[in-house]
């Protein structure tokens, strides 16, 4: 306590900062927790959450045991595992390349031009979206110049996926490679400089130097991303889908909206949003482990 005490009145201004911080989480992150108890009972709003009707596992059963269990299990970790194949290693590649201009003006237009969609309101992004790949959009217009039917893109299963995926990479690309460009600017350029008087090219030192210098903080991402391997934003999904393309684009947070929001169905869609967390917090902490066992990186 003496020890907690003096670092508390060494660093009390720091404390006070962190204060609002702690507050938030406490409010909009671990107060809210208390609900989850509304997945074992058979919620109503006018007996509350204490008065409504202990249902224990019930919910859950439903839930393993419907058709849509394994229809959206299936679509989220589809997705998710494009997501990290495609658009996770797509920032480190602009990152690396931004790192590789030498001219600073060009740089920064590549960086501005970059970030500019991260900026735009997803309705936004969504609504341009739906326009480009209708039957008379210009992406449509394309895809009907190589070969396709010209029917609007949206209306297809087989492609929503890839629409998703190739969207998400241009949002969100620019703003994801800053905190790789800031882990390029902490690496010694004392070692590019060794390998140029080595003989070594441009490309051996981005595989020798660059690639390992950033790999501490690649792995850390990449536990984040596998911690929230089943959380697909729904708000896309759902300003972009529609009962035609459910095969393929609805995943646990989309399925949780529409039966929550939708029908109504609190205790169920709130044990299908359990069960995700759940199963999120496993893999967070499966992927830790494994960083620490086989590399120096990991989040504790």
């Amino acid at each position: 306590m003496q020890k907690i005490a003096k670092d508390f009145a060494l660093n009390k201004y720091l404390y006070v900062m962190m204060l609002p911080v702690l507050i938030y989480y406490f409010v909009f992150h671990y107060a809210p927790m208390y609900g989850a108890i509304i997945a074992f009972k058979e919620y109503t709003p006018i007996k509350g959450i204490l008065g409504s009707e202990w249902v224990g596992l019930a919910n859950f059963q439903s839930f393993f045991e419907s058709y849509y269990f394994w229809r959206i299990l299936k679509n989220t970790l589809v997705i998710s595992f494009y997501s990290i194949c495609f658009e996770f290693p797509a920032p480190i590649i602009l990152a690396i390349l931004i790192n590789e201009i030498r001219n600073g003006r060009f740089k920064r237009i590549v960086q501005s031009v970059s970030y500019m969609p991260y900026f735009i309101s997803l309705v936004v992004i969504c609504g341009m979206i739906k326009d480009f790949t209708s039957s008379d959009g210009v992406v449509n217009l394309m895809w009907t110049f190589f070969g396709g039917d010209g029917q609007a893109m949206l209306q297809k299963p087989e492609l929503f996926r890839a629409i998703y995926i190739i969207s998400e990479i241009w949002q969100k690309i620019g703003w994801e490679s800053i905190i790789y460009i800031a882990a390029l600017m902490s690496i010694d350029q004392e070692q590019y400089e060794a390998a140029r008087m080595d003989g070594a090219g441009r490309w051996r030192q981005i595989w020798n130097i660059t690639i390992p210098g950033i790999m501490p903080t690649i792995m850390i991402m990449l536990i984040l991303r596998i911690g929230s391997l089943l959380n697909v934003g729904f708000e896309k999904i759902i300003l972009l889908y529609n009962p035609s393309i459910y095969d393929t684009a609805d995943v646990i947070s989309s399925f949780v909206y529409r039966k929550g929001l939708l029908e109504f169905g609190w205790s169920y869609s709130t044990a299908v949003g359990l069960f995700n967390s759940v199963i999120n917090l496993l893999l967070l902490i499966t992927a830790n482990r494994v960083s620490r066992k086989f590399s120096e990186s990991s989040l504790w």
